[in-house]
């Protein structure tokens, strides 16, 4: 039997049920956080509820739950699912109110997530993987972790159909990120990545890889760059929760380029391998 979370309790999928009135149905109203599970132990977990508690503060929205008790309740998860290596969602909605795009305060947030396997994608980890360049056409707080993610499922379904991966953005020639990944590239033994602005997920698999980049002596600066400089790129690589440290090895779309997979790629993967199991 499969179980979910709902609120403080960890139920049978089947006795589920989501209020027609609740405002993530409705609006798109909440926010969200996907955790990785490796050997039983979900990964990074503290800097995923850091990273709620940011989402919930700048939107307005209470947490109802100690992290204390979400991180037991993603525990109780894992343990009733028999996962071991997979992944965690869970979301926190504003809460149920009839119909009104003017939220009360005194709703009480609802917080749901399930569990599924998920095992590393070696062949995109060895070969790399094949990416769409387009339009960043989200809104212009991408730094909050929002269930409203219309322009990333846009891109992502663009890349799709051409036969890409992931796809990349960029703002009048700015590249930002991905659909759902964060994007550096490396030349001339550098390594870029945009700031963490309002214009990118500040990913939790970004910041441990700018941390391992710095531990392993990189030069990492963290600043814009253009489709002309990516495109000019020694090597490109994408980081996400599901993904980890991945290669790019095309870009098509509004930007034509292959690349190699380089050596600092090669390290960054290897230093992050060893540094999960480290957390295991």
């Amino acid at each position: 039997m499969d179980y979910v979370l709902y609120q403080n309790r960890i139920i049978p999928k089947n006795e589920l049920h989501i209020d027609m009135d609740d405002r993530g149905y409705n609006f798109g109203d909440g926010i969200y956080e996907v955790v990785r599970v490796y050997n039983g132990i979900p990964f990074a977990m503290d800097e995923h509820l850091d990273r709620l508690q940011h989402s919930a503060s700048e939107l307005d929205m209470t947490v109802p739950y100690s992290m204390e008790t979400i991180e037991k309740l993603v525990y109780d998860l894992i343990q009733k699912n028999e996962i071991n290596s997979g992944m965690i969602y869970f979301q926190l909605t504003r809460g149920i109110q009839p119909r009104n795009h003017l939220y009360s305060r005194d709703i009480e947030p609802v917080l749901s997530g399930f569990s599924k396997p998920l095992e590393t994608n070696v062949e995109w980890q060895q070969n790399g993987l094949d990416t769409w360049m387009t339009k960043d056409i989200r809104w212009l707080r991408c730094d909050i972790k929002t269930i409203n993610l219309l322009g990333n499922i846009m891109a992502k379904r663009e890349a799709s159909d051409n036969n890409c991966h992931e796809a990349l953005q960029h703002r009048e020639g700015l590249v930002t990120e991905g659909s759902s990944s964060n994007l550096f590239i490396v030349k001339d033994d550098v390594i870029y990545t945009h700031p963490s602005t309002n214009l990118i997920l500040n990913g939790i698999t970004r910041r441990i890889t700018i941390r391992l980049a710095y531990q392993i002596e990189a030069t990492i600066k963290e600043k814009p760059f253009t489709l002309e400089e990516l495109k000019q790129a020694d090597e490109v690589f994408i980081t996400s929760t599901t993904m980890e440290v991945t290669p790019v090895r095309s870009i098509k779309g509004d930007l034509t380029a292959s690349y190699s997979i380089g050596p600092w790629t090669r390290k960054l993967q290897h230093a992050f391998t060893d540094y999960r199991k480290k957390q295991q």
